[in-house]
């Protein structure tokens, strides 16, 4: 017998060293399966429609100037319109002509405007592009309330303004006073010219002096001394000695002196000098 017995096996190879502070990592299969998992959630057509309007609307503006350049023509041509007395619509024209060859989409219409405006007699000016090529202006005027001092108009709306051809305005009545005080005589010449239509008289002046003096001038010709005080008693006054004095005589009378407390004075056409005679 055999005092020992061999047995031979094979020979299992030790595990590989491992490094340290390494982590084992999954099965191959599974390295992924998180970005698998995020990727699978993320709503694609949503992100890709997005995407799509954000890149349209990026592309709109530069669409639309290529369009807009390639439409584009000189202004050939510029059409005023409106009603007008003061301005001539031959220099309007001219003076829009200066915009005449420029681009038909890139000149700004602001700036025709505001330089019309800057005209004595424009109120206000409308441009509109009229396709292909022109241009149209509407122009609104001043309508002028009265001339004031001795080579301006003042309008409606109380603005003063110097053009070189007042004269065009016509008859009109004629305000006088310090230019701070525009709307103050304005006030007082519409209550007075009411208040003598009422009497059957017509408005033709008033006139307030630095010192705040009031002088009143008719349709007749006759002329109302008013002083600074109590302006509105002794206008009254004077309406009352007219309609009950002098209207019989008003082609006689020159002036009325109302700043008496009991009366007015009266001067007379045909006489040279003097206050006139106390009614």
């Amino acid at each position: 017998m055999l005092d020992s017995l061999l047995i031979r096996s094979r020979a299992v190879p030790p595990d590989p060293p491992r490094r340290r502070g390494a982590t084992t990592l999954g099965p191959e299969r599974n390295r992924f399966g998180l970005l698998k998992a995020v990727l699978a959630a993320v709503p694609w057509l949503q992100v890709g429609m997005g995407a799509a309007i954000v890149l349209a609307a990026a592309m709109v503006p530069w669409g639309t100037s290529q369009v807009l350049s390639a439409m584009d023509r000189q202004i050939m041509g510029i059409d005023v319109t409106g009603t007008l007395v003061g301005e001539s619509r031959t220099d309007l024209e001219r003076k829009a002509g200066d915009w005449i060859g420029k681009s038909f989409f890139a000149t700004d219409l602001s700036e025709i405007k505001s330089d019309l405006e800057q005209r004595p007699w424009v109120e206000s000016a409308a441009v509109r592009r009229v396709w292909p090529d022109r241009l149209e202006v509407e122009i609104r005027e001043k309508k002028p309330l009265a001339y004031w001092n001795k080579d301006r108009l003042v309008s409606r709306a109380g603005e003063l303004f110097s053009p070189d051809n007042p004269e065009v305005a016509g008859r009109l009545p004629r305000l006088a006073g310090p230019d701070e005080r525009v709307k103050d005589v304005i006030r007082m010449a519409r209550t007075m010219s009411d208040t003598l239509n009422g009497h059957g008289l017509g408005f033709a002046g008033l006139t307030l002096e630095q010192r705040g003096a009031w002088t009143l001038s008719l349709a007749n010709g006759i002329e109302v001394v008013l002083g600074r005080d109590l302006v509105e008693e002794r206008f009254t006054r004077f309406l009352t000695v007219y309609e009950n004095r002098l209207i019989s005589r008003a082609e006689e009378v020159s002036r009325v002196d109302a700043r008496y407390s009991n009366g007015v004075a009266v001067k007379w056409k045909s006489e040279a000098s003097g206050s006139g005679k106390k009614s």
